[in-house]
């Protein structure tokens, strides 16, 4: 029997309206821009990938523009023609042809496993070495940047069961009235749940030297990437004098990256994101050199939606140890959706299908409706 092929690659862009306006601290999103992709095979196959950045240009070096461009001009015809079901041989070709791209990268990667799921009726889970658990908690961001408005946010939150980890997003204004703020919506919450911060590199390190002793003094949990990824001896400095433990997420954007850090001591804890690293499979490589130096994990995001979201739970269900949890809320932002039956949150817990692939069908009603043209 001969092995399917790959006949066509689509990316389609679509701009979905999300629930409030989300501030960080390089920009404010008022919408989330997904580029979905359809890869379609000889076998009547057809996988499904997500591949999103944030905010254009203002997060990294792809913009949907550019991740559209680079897979209709660069990925789809290195692919067409190859063999559909080795995913390895797919993968290590584009790695010959085209450097970094790794967020277009993730959504070729997502949708190769999740035809190859469906294929074989597998979920992606069990491709990549199995399952260890059916869900994973997800903390939510508050990102208001209004003290009142984000408590009580976080408390209709706990009351209905759906997040007890909460994370702000600091960085943007004045260092004194971020502490103040944070330190506020902790005292509120206590020991009711669990509060972490994300500086997004808006801090130089005079200002994270202060920063972080107040925030661990005062009973925050993490500290996300609070200076410049490229200050490296600054990152390691933090590292071995902030009470409260430090996550690179900036910092890792390769599997090399990952390795370096681990090498210099500069994260108690990796944020994995699939985006960053390549895919599914290359943020386990990632999730291995942190594991194998003591290194702490932590499921990221991108803000995808549901294609992304469950792309990154099938990766992440396959560890043995989340210490730190994931932040996989990207589809609870979004106030519409693009696929038949949207992921389900309860318990505080985001649920994995156990269906072939990643377990999603795209509403073509709705893709057609929110797609750009």
């Amino acid at each position: 029997m001969s092995s399917p092929v790959i006949e066509r690659i689509e990316s389609i862009i679509v701009d979905l309206p999300t629930i409030r306006p989300h501030k960080l601290a390089m920009h404010t999103m008022q919408q989330q821009t997904l580029v979905i992709i359809r890869l379609r095979c000889s076998d009547g196959v057809e996988g499904i990938g997500e591949a999103t950045t944030i905010g254009g240009l203002a997060y990294g070096n792809e913009s949907p523009e550019s991740i559209k461009a680079n897979i209709d001009a660069h990925f789809a015809p290195l692919l067409k023609g190859q063999d559909a079901s080795n995913i390895n041989a797919c993968m290590q070709r584009l790695d010959k042809s085209i450097k970094g791209n790794t967020f277009a990268r993730s959504g070729i990667e997502s949708a190769l496993l999740d035809a190859q799921g469906k294929r074989l009726g597998l979920p992606v889970s069990e491709l990549l070495g199995g399952r260890v658990r059916d869900s994973l908690e997800v903390a939510w961001t508050l990102a208001s940047g209004d003290t009142a408005r984000d408590i009580a946010e976080a408390e209709q939150m706990l009351d209905i069961r759906r997040h007890r980890i909460f994370k702000l997003k600091i960085g943007a204004n004045p260092l004194e009235q971020d502490l103040k703020h944070v330190v506020a919506i902790k005292k509120a919450l206590g020991e009711r749940a669990s509060v972490r911060v994300d500086v997004n590199q808006g801090w130089d390190e005079s200002q994270a030297i202060r920063g972080c002793q107040v925030l661990g003094e005062n009973g925050i949990d993490l500290i996300e990437q609070p200076i410049s990824r490229i200050n490296r001896s600054g990152q390691v400095r933090l590292n071995q004098r902030s009470p409260a433990p430090i996550m690179a997420d900036e910092s890792i954007e390769s599997v090399a990256d990952a390795f370096s850090l681990a090498a210099d001591g500069a994260a108690s804890i990796f944020a994995l994101k699939i985006a960053k690293n390549g895919g599914p499979r290359a943020v386990l490589r990632t999730a291995q050199i942190a594991e194998a130096a003591g290194i702490a994990l932590y499921g990221g995001t991108m803000l995808e939606g549901a294609v992304g979201t469950l792309a990154s739970a099938h990766a992440f269900i396959t560890l043995e140890k989340l210490t730190w949890a994931t932040e996989l809320f990207g589809p609870l932002l979004l106030t519409e959706e693009i696929v038949t039956e949207a992921p389900v949150y309860r318990d505080f817990q985001l649920h994995v299908p156990r269906t072939p692939g990643l377990g999603l069908t795209l509403d073509e009603e709705r893709l057609a409706r929110f797609r750009r043209h």
